[in-house]
């Protein structure tokens, strides 16, 4: 959604039926009637598809308490449990009043005349805008785009590995959208809205790897079913996919076995 080229960041927001408590502190804004919350996003803020928008480290700084925290806090809250939707528009950060040392407070050099649709995510005490709505994933869910090339770590608030869209399209291309251990199908059962749903498991988990390694979406994945998922990550090692079905042909057994009618 873009707007006319309004000269400030209040003028901006008031065209889009938003406010706030106070214009001067406040990093998040409201439309009530239209049920929307906007934040704005740092470009500096900005990790792939998503970016940081709040942050309990934020709530104090220097001592003080920062005014606009518990307002955003409260903004969340509606997404969160009310149903609100959340956009953001992009700001340019400035670093003019900051010292040689990088201490100071920010400064907008210029932000963009234009809303964009983002989805809520909170991790580790931090909440993010993504850029597609997010579902929980299990450790080894591929689920992040990048090359074939797997396993690099890169330092976030805890350690990440990149994973592979491109690899998730050829494993499910081959075992196609199916659960490999129990065979359950999301489009079967649900229908056209689930079609294609299914988790992907690294079969040798990536924190054991640690260095860069070329994936093969063939050998090294495997399509498995949300439950199916969950049990290969139960114990304190990765169950092995032929441990888990033999699991799943022995609980086949007993449940047949519990069913034929016994002898009076």
């Amino acid at each position: 959604m873009t707007t006319p080229n309004h000269s400030s960041r209040k003028a901006f927001i008031e065209s889009l039926g938003a406010t706030c408590k106070n214009w001067i502190w406040s990093w998040s804004f409201v439309n009530h009637q239209e049920q929307k919350i906007i934040f704005g996003e740092w470009d500096t803020h900005i990790s792939g598809d998503r970016s940081l928008i709040l942050s309990e480290d934020w709530e104090i700084e220097n001592g003080r308490r920062n005014n606009g925290y518990a307002q955003s806090v409260e903004h969340l809250r509606l997404v969160a449990e009310e149903g609100y939707e959340l956009y953001t528009f992009k700001i340019m950060h400035s670093d003019e009043r900051r010292n040689a040392d990088g201490v100071g407070p920010a400064k907008i050099k210029n932000f963009k005349r234009s809303i964009t649709r983002k989805w809520l995510l909170k991790q580790n005490g931090e909440w993010f805008a993504c850029d597609e709505p997010t579902m929980p994933a299990l450790p080894e869910e591929v689920s992040q785009p990048e090359l074939y090339l797997e396993g690099a770590v890169r330092e976030v608030k805890v350690n990440a590995y990149e994973r592979s869209a491109q690899a998730r399209a050829a494993c499910i291309d081959h075992y196609k959208a199916v659960c490999y251990a129990c065979k359950f199908d999301f489009g079967l059962v649900y229908g056209e809205v689930a079609e294609g749903l299914i988790h992907v498991h690294h079969i040798v988990p990536l924190s054991t790897i640690g260095a860069e390694y070329k994936l093969d979406p063939i050998k090294d994945l495997i399509p498995l079913c949300p439950n199916c998922h969950a049990v290969v990550h139960r114990g304190s090692e990765v169950m092995s996919i032929e441990k888990l079905k033999a699991c799943l042909a022995e609980a086949k057994r007993r449940s047949a076995l519990a069913a034929r009618p016994h002898d009076l």
